[in-house]
């Protein structure tokens, strides 16, 4: 027969059993929580960039950046969230790591001419630089896509660079640049498509030395005070 003080130690163990289990089960929670990740974040997300440069936002699988950016699935979504979600930070990474030579070029040149002239010229040499993909990933990105939020979100990418355009050449009607009848929006989508086009010719083999004789011709019709 059964002691009360027999039945009382029992759970007790049993007790001090259950929290040592759950003891345990934190600190495994605690260990998974923090365990360094088994990858570079910066390295996989230029990978990213690249893949998504060279084959457009619809043409790249998630498997295809799992394969070129060295991990799996989980990790991808643990780091990144979706896709969507990753080429959304690809997008702005882009614009810093080679597609600021644009804003860099309106903001620091006192001439809204010598501003489009170093653009263009420096377009020619990003465009064609090897090491990744020619032309720009925001141009071709939305390519045969069929999601209408990545296209739209590139569309206004785009449309933010011509009027940014558009204002410097206002600025430099107003200081006397530029004839005062200077159409800027006009001017404005002329930079835009000269822009566009050379990112299109240096997909398609342009060289560099053939864009910057493009961009020195489209200089020549640049409207003189």
């Amino acid at each position: 027969m059964v002691s009360r003080q027999q039945t009382e130690a029992g759970a007790t163990r049993h007790e001090d059993a259950k929290a040592v289990t759950r003891h345990e089960d934190a600190k495994a929670v605690t260990r998974q929580r923090g365990r360094p990740r088994s990858f570079d974040r910066e390295t996989a997300l230029e990978k990213a960039i690249l893949a998504f440069w060279e084959h457009g936002y619809e043409a790249t699988s998630v498997s295809d950046l799992t394969r070129v950016m060295g991990i799996g699935a989980p990790s991808l979504y643990a780091a990144f969230g979706d896709k969507r979600s990753l080429f959304d930070e690809v997008v702005r990474e882009y614009g810093t790591r080679y597609g600021s030579f644009g804003d860099r070029a309106l903001a620091e040149e006192p001439t809204a001419r010598g501003a489009v002239e170093r653009m263009l010229c420096e377009a020619a040499v990003e465009y064609t630089a090897p090491g990744h993909p020619h032309g720009c990933l925001v141009i071709h990105a939305a390519t045969n896509c069929t999601s209408p939020e990545v296209e739209e979100s590139l569309r206004e990418r785009r449309n933010a660079n011509i009027a940014a355009f558009e204002s410097r050449i206002k600025a430099g009607i107003a200081a006397g640049e530029l004839p005062a009848d200077t159409n800027a929006a006009a001017l404005a989508r002329y930079t835009g498509a000269i822009i566009q086009g050379m990112s299109q010719q240096a997909r398609d083999g342009a060289s560099r030395e053939q864009l910057e004789a493009l961009a020195e011709l489209a200089m020549a019709l640049w409207p003189r005070p």
